[in-house]
């Protein structure tokens, strides 16, 4: 697991595009990696919105955002497709992205225990080293608390 000030790992992964991306290719710029649940979910939907919204913000701070859940690239695709989201989301079936950044841990879900994605950002500097991080996120203001935590250009 990356710690603040340390660099981030290299990982690719395939976007809801089809395409390959590797997140060492996006050094020279920040990135915001955030790692949501599900899918087409409420809380899922509500934060993608959030990130799209803010999308032109976080360009001109020189900033690309990346989704990442365990969701198929055919599910990022439909979702990606309905929610016009202008970012990429990486399809992480493997965990690998969710393993490097520790964001997998027990919940509890109507009394029963289940190992789940639990909310969570990262903002990575241009150099590709992790500058801070927001674990069990509450949608409400998180796009804009993140966007507001990189420098204006």
């Amino acid at each position: 697991m990356p710690e603040v000030g340390k660099k981030v790992p290299k990982l690719k992964g395939t976007t809801g595009d089809g395409s390959e991306l590797k997140l060492d290719s996006l050094k020279g710029q920040w990135v915001v990696v955030y790692f949501y649940p599900k899918d087409s979910t409420p809380g899922c939907t509500t934060e993608a919105k959030d990130f799209r919204d803010l999308y032109p913000k976080f360009k001109k701070r020189h900033a690309e955002v990346i989704g990442v859940s365990r969701d198929s690239v055919k599910s990022h695709a439909n979702f990606a497709t309905k929610q016009e989201l202008p970012f990429p989301l990486v399809s992480d079936t493997d965990e690998t992205w969710c393993n490097a950044f520790d964001v997998i841990h027990e919940k509890v879900l109507y009394g029963k225990r289940h190992m789940g994605v639990v909310r969570s950002s990262f903002l990575i500097d241009p150099e590709g080293r992790l500058a801070q991080e927001w674990r069990n996120v509450k949608v409400t203001g998180h796009a804009q608390a993140v966007l507001d935590a990189i420098p204006a250009q």
